[in-house]
């Protein structure tokens, strides 16, 4: 079975041995003969899945049979179920992909860490800390630079790895964060604690930021606007949502002579929901990629608004968090010349792939899958972004000084070009974060 998720990105490889390396808050199972074969049953699927669906015909040169038969003898070998997690998920990251990655069985465990981290620039930090949460009463705070994660080096290229290890894989009811902090010439090591949920009923694997499912707030990603005379703000999270909605959204814009679109964070979505957007800002038809399977090349269009597009200036925020169908619609403004783009570079995720969900059992079935890239996005400028990703007009990264303020830069140049003003107590409004 399997479900589309096109041009999403729902990820987090630190280029750590996953399969050796397990000890999560749930107290390793031992590996019996029966589940042990479970899991080989689970690897010979998702190499099934991959052989018949995965874009390149010659897998990045990896030797597939080679490769999945080394990880089906590290599994005689694994002595928990984690381990043996571990070393199926591990397979599927060697191929360096941003949309490959496994799917394991679904958890009744939530975990909540009590802080977000984001790469910015070439650095990761720590942006948001929950209120009450223990990295609060230790005194971690927006802006302190996160060196390493138990012990494992930290940096933009491998955040995400770190992301899916800590909340898909190994959920731990403690972290140690290496951080340091401005003005500080020492780093130090805090051990944090973390919030634990039981769940009645099972969850599904998310990733991506820490956080999980039992502590899921719908509110922070739902759009949100703020409009002035001059300028709307739209602060859009995803691109998960109904296109024909497209319409109705950016015609709140239409009475303000600018559009800032907030992509910050946004880590893509469906790719009539973008080609949607596109229509409603350009004033023509667009060919905005190509989408080069294994088998076929079929183009990613835009059928233009027209006269009812939106004429206005355009300005389009991004930064690491931004990632697939966001990429790909800030990188066709620019090419069409349409607007321009602030902030960060973005992640270089960009890929068209599916879902497939698999189950394994007869009584007791077990879920699992994997998403796998069925065709890779080539721009119109005969580029890809995988990998690459977008490079804003104008750089800006907030300094751990603006991060401690609470300030914003990149908002503050946008509404500095579309000539308009916001109050604090509005734009606390727009970017106000639900715990």
């Amino acid at each position: 079975m399997k479900s589309t998720i096109t041009l999403q990105l729902v990820r987090t490889c630190l280029c750590l041995s996953i399969g050796l390396a397990f000890c999560s808050i749930a107290q390793a199972q031992g590996l019996d003969s029966l589940e042990r074969g479970r899991m080989k049953d689970m690897l010979s699927t998702l190499k099934k899945d991959i052989k018949n669906n995965y874009y390149d015909p010659n897998f990045h040169g990896i030797d597939l049979d080679k490769r999945f038969k080394e990880a089906s003898d590290k599994l005689d070998k694994a002595t928990s179920s984690n381990q043996g997690l571990g070393i199926i998920a591990q397979v599927l990251m060697d191929f360096n992909d941003s949309h490959l990655y496994f799917r394991p069985p679904p958890t009744t465990l939530a975990v909540e860490y009590g802080w977000r981290m984001l790469a910015i620039g070439d650095k990761i930090y720590i942006t948001k800390v929950k209120p009450g949460s223990d990295a609060e009463a230790q005194g971690v705070k927006p802006g302190d630079q996160v060196l390493a994660v138990n012990n494992f080096p930290v940096n933009r290229k491998e955040l995400w790895k770190i992301n899916y290890y800590y909340q898909g894989l190994s959920k731990r009811d403690k972290l140690i964060l290496t951080l340091l902090s401005p003005g500080q010439e020492k780093p130090r090591d805090v051990a944090l604690k973390s919030e634990i949920k039981k769940l009645q009923k099972l969850m599904a694997f998310t990733t991506y930021y820490l956080s999980d499912e039992g502590f899921f707030r719908e509110e922070n990603y739902e759009d949100r606007w703020a409009v002035t005379d001059k300028a709307t703000v739209w602060k859009m999270p995803s691109f998960v949502y109904d296109w024909d909605l497209v319409d109705g959204y950016v015609g709140r814009a239409k009475k303000s002579g600018t559009l800032i679109l907030d992509l910050r964070g946004n880590g893509g979505g469906y790719v009539k929901t973008m080609e949607g957007l596109i229509g409603n800002v350009i004033d023509h038809d667009v060919v905005i990629s190509q989408e080069v399977g294994r088998k076929k090349t079929e183009p990613s269009k835009s059928k233009s608004k027209e006269k009812s597009a939106f004429q206005g200036k355009l300005i389009v925020l991004i930064d690491s968090g931004s990632a697939s169908a966001s990429e790909v619609f800030a990188r066709a403004i620019q090419l069409e010349k349409r607007g321009i783009v602030l902030g960060d570079n973005s992640a270089g995720a960009v890929m068209t792939s599916l879902t497939f969900t698999e189950e394994h059992g007869d009584d007791s079935v077990v879920l699992y899958g994997a998403s796998i890239p069925i065709a890779d996005v080539i721009m119109a400028d005969g580029k890809s972004l995988e990998h690459v990703g977008v490079t804003p007009d104008e750089l800006i990264l907030p300094t751990p000084a603006d991060m401690a303020a609470g300030r914003d830069p990149v908002l503050a140049r946008a509404l500095e070009l579309a000539d308009a003003k916001m109050s604090p107590e509005e734009i606390a409004k727009l970017y106000k974060y639900y715990w």
